[in-house]
């Protein structure tokens, strides 16, 4: 039970951290993206800040031989760059550059009512379906 409480915490705290930071803002996205324009530097800082924060724990805890809450870190079993990791990250930056959306806020956006949301959730579980349809595979991972 503890790791449920454990990761239902971690997603309300992200999500709250989403919505402080206007990371769920859609018009604050693309105008962190829009760097020709009227650029806004102020996500950065938050990006800044998550890694730093990450980093600290990271550092603290790389020597561990499983996390707390679980038996082991899943790692990437495929290493290599191939055709449907390009077209899958060029899909996705697309996505994100046209709507302001990434998933987490995404999820997180669905509370305010916007249809543009649902619309972009629509999409993006198409293209999770269309990718299992396609290659048959889920992302696997390493229990080592």
């Amino acid at each position: 039970m503890s790791r449920v409480i454990a990761a239902f915490l971690s997603g309300l705290i992200f999500g709250i951290g989403l919505i402080v930071s206007q990371m769920s803002n859609p018009a604050k996205v693309i105008g962190f993206l829009d760097v020709t324009g009227n650029w806004d530097p102020s996500l950065a800082l938050v990006m800044g800040g998550a890694l730093t924060v990450f980093s600290a724990a990271y550092w603290r805890l790389r020597k561990r031989s499983a996390p707390l809450l679980g038996p082991w870190f899943p790692r990437p079993v495929q290493r290599n760059i191939d055709g449907p990791l390009v077209v899958g990250s060029l899909i996705f930056g697309v996505g994100w550059g046209l709507s302001g959306f990434c998933p987490g806020p995404a999820v997180v956006s669905t509370a305010f009512g916007d249809w543009r949301v649902w619309l972009f959730l629509a999409a993006m579980v198409g293209g999770m379906l269309a990718f299992r349809f396609r290659f048959g595979r889920q992302p696997v991972v390493d229990q080592a």
